[in-house]
């Protein structure tokens, strides 16, 4: 029969980057794990609106307008704010000899450059870091398995 790959992608390449970024993978049934990946899946169907296209040239007038791009913004907020309770998480069980993922790694950096006043290792820079590697690696990574697949029911002798 048919069915639709799209979530089960969604999820197992969601789940991947959390073991990678937070050193911990979600249940599949896990409800703050379905509402970030609504949360994605929400902000990438508003991403094409004209609303949000204009808000990226024009946010000082977008931003007294309602539209789509107000809701980007709170998803946003709060897909950060669900990162932030994680490296505040971290940040108390951290270990310095044994880092478990990309946020102990960065920790640790933070650490040692602790005395720069240039640094560029700071809570928010590890925040929008694992935002970036989780928005773009969720997106572009289930798509790309998702056309793989179709391409390997158009040709099945490839295989």
């Amino acid at each position: 029969r048919p069915f639709d790959p799209t979530n089960f992608l969604v999820h197992a390449v969601s789940n991947i980057i959390c073991s990678i970024v937070f050193g911990d993978r979600f249940d599949y049934e896990d409800k703050k794990f379905l509402n970030l990946i609504n949360l994605l899946d929400e902000n990438n169907r508003f991403q094409n609106s004209i609303q949000t296209q204009l808000y990226n040239f024009f946010p000082a007038v977008m931003e007294y307008l309602p539209g789509p791009h107000k809701k980007i913004i709170k998803n946003t907020e709060e897909i950060n704010q669900f990162v932030i309770d994680i490296i505040t998480e971290h940040q108390a069980t951290l270990d310095p000899t044994c880092p478990r993922d990309f946020i102990d790694a960065f920790l640790n950096k933070m650490e040692k450059e602790k005395g720069n006043g240039h640094s560029e290792f700071t809570v928010e820079t590890l925040s929008r870091t694992a935002l970036d590697l989780f928005f773009a690696g969720t997106g572009t990574t289930s798509i790309t398995l998702r056309h793989g697949l179709l391409i390997l029911q158009k040709y099945p002798e490839i295989v």
